[in-house]
């Protein structure tokens, strides 16, 4: 890479300050888990690890049991504080990278069933499998852990029977572990797209490139994307070293065959996945030589920073008091009286629901197409191949995308066992689909991948049911922040809330502007905007949201920025 040299330089000095400013960071605390340094392989930020204590003589099975539990916060040598509290020979066959157990703080009883038998009940929140997948819990219901216990020779009590993984309380599972974005092409290798896994931060470099080179992407998402690695491309050692700050990943020699496209998209997706563990450059070796390769031009997903609007009989960018309109789509937007419009990103193509409740194409060469007359349609969103996708808010099995000519696709079962539909949203890859359902009494986020054929058409939906998160209301609007998070606005028990949603991870709830009709996003966390019953624009300011304007007519969400 051209740049190299540069960018080793910098991070070197990176690393030299880091160094100077990790040396007198230390926290010291009490009780049976410690705050220590971080000595991980993932560069950058060096966030404090937890280091536990292991047994002490003496313990009771209880005690042993609750140490076992609390050592899961010290990831280091595999776990090795938390097997000191097993016996010799079921060290050798627990495995503790096999999930994670995540629950609230203070969801958690321990009872003693005997002198050889504790029980852990927690309410779990969500789970970690072993390839760093975040499940959210879609129930209130107690998970019962159940530990089998032994006197040792020695007269100390170790543990002999235990469910493989750990169990953590939220807030030490995001103190020891971190989300990290694998990186895979959407079908066409424009677009990235990321795949979000949670890996304890101090071995973050070498499980994202393991997980990448080595592993698959999520099964919900696995259709509708692409990998340029395959079994030529396979790790010759697990391990990730860094050097200042450059990861090394050694190729098998098999990996020399591959032609120069391939290494280059290669190079992307490590590069982009990395990334997200601060690691700054890359070198793909082989026997010890670099391959040589260079990340390729990928499309862009940010939206352009100003708001689009609706107001007044024009429609465009709000800029102070000014809107800007969009040549050619603007007029033809507003003589459809809006309700709800998207806009492609090369803002050639809209697709609005009117006040009628029609949904509509328009296109910058002024052409309005009505394409579904369907009664109770919710607002449709367009893709990046300017597929408009539509459903009646009564029937979440009936999803049609209809292509530019018009053609329509349905895509049955899209949302198996959903009864209502509220508010969907396409992300801005094209890749994938955010909805907010109901599943029976319950309203939730679901997300699916867009399977698509050979010309590009959508041909289904990904049928495994995923779910993001439970909502404490009924569904309003959804928005996509950024490439991982999405804004959910809902009401609940009179009040109206903004839910901040990652796909593959936590979310987080702050109360939004009574009265709220519709969000839209912007192009990071924290980038809400929302307009209410009355016309009245906000944005997000932290916790707060701060009044921009009044008179708006519609809200509306942009797909994209023109390349």
């Amino acid at each position: 890479m051209s740049d190299r040299p540069t960018r080793r330089i910098l991070t070197a000095l990176a690393a030299v300050l880091i160094l100077a400013l990790t040396a007198c960071a230390g926290l010291p605390t009490s009780g049976p888990v410690r705050i220590g340094q971080a000595a991980g392989d993932a560069g950058g930020d060096l966030p404090f690890a937890y280091v536990p204590d292991g047994p002490t003589e003496g313990m009771t099975p209880q005690q042993v049991v609750e140490g076992f539990i609390a050592a899961g916060s010290g990831p280091r040598g595999d776990w090795q504080t938390a097997q000191q509290f097993l016996s010799d020979d079921f060290r050798e066959v627990w495995k503790p990278s096999a999930s994670v157990t995540v629950y609230g703080p203070g969801d958690r009883a321990v009872t003693a069933v005997s002198d050889d038998e504790i029980v852990v009940t927690v309410v779990p929140e969500a789970t970690v499998d072993e390839t760093g997948a975040y499940v959210v819990s879609d129930s209130a219901g107690r998970t019962e852990l159940t530990y089998r216990l032994e006197q040792q020779s020695d007269g100390e009590w170790r543990i002999v029977q235990a469910p493989d993984g750990i169990v953590l309380d939220r807030t030490r599972f995001q103190s020891v572990f971190r989300p990290y974005s694998l990186t895979y092409f959407d079908p066409t290798w424009s677009y990235l797209v990321p795949d979000q896994r949670w890996f304890p931060f101090e071995t973050a470099a070498t499980r994202i490139t393991e997980a990448l080179v080595e592993g698959t992407p999520s099964p919900w998402l696995a259709s509708a994307v692409r990998s340029a690695f395959t079994e030529n491309a396979g790790l010759a050692q697990r391990s990730v070293p860094l050097q200042q700050g450059v990861a090394q990943v050694a190729l098998r020699s098999s990996a020399r065959s591959l032609d120069q496209r391939t290494l280059d998209l290669m190079q992307t997706q490590l590069e982009s996945s990395l990334a997200t563990a601060g690691v700054m450059d890359v070198e793909m070796l082989v026997d010890g030589q670099e391959l040589a390769a260079s990340p390729v031009g990928v499309r862009d997903t940010r939206i352009d920073a100003r708001t689009l609007v609706a107001s007044e009989g024009r429609f465009g960018f709000l800029s102070g008091d000014e809107i800007t309109p969009i040549p050619g789509l603007s007029d033809a937007v507003v003589s459809t009286d809006p309700q709800a419009v998207e806009v492609s990103a090369d803002r050639t193509t809209a697709a609005v629901r009117t006040t009628g409740g029609e949904i509509a194409r328009v296109t910058a060469t002024g052409t309005v197409a009505v394409i579904d007359q369907r009664p109770g349609v919710i607002a449709p969103s367009i893709d990046p191949s300017g597929y408009i996708y539509v459903v009646p808010e009564d029937d979440p099995d009936a999803l049609i995308a209809y292509a530019p000519d018009g053609t329509a696709y349905e895509l049955t079962g899209a949302w198996a066992g959903a009864t209502r539909i509220s508010a969907l949203r396409v992300s801005r890859d094209g890749t994938r689909i955010a909805a907010i359902v109901r599943d029976g009494t319950q309203p939730a986020v679901w997300i699916a991948s867009i399977i698509r054929g050979d010309d590009g058409e959508p041909a289904a939906l990904s049928g495994e049911r995923t779910p993001l998160a439970v909502l404490g209301g009924d569904g309003v609007g959804l928005a996509w922040l950024d490439s991982v998070t999405t804004a959910v606005l809902f009401v609940g028990d009179g009040d109206w809330y903004v839910r901040e949603q990652s796909v593959g991870g936590p979310g987080s709830v702050i109360r939004a502007r009574e009265g709220t009709t519709s969000v839209a996003g912007g192009n990071q966390s924290g980038s809400v905007r929302l307009r209410d019953d009355e016309g009245n624009l906000f944005v997000q300011r932290g916790s707060t949201w701060q009044q921009v304007t009044d008179g708006i007519d519609v809200l509306a969400v942009q797909q994209g920025t023109p390349e």
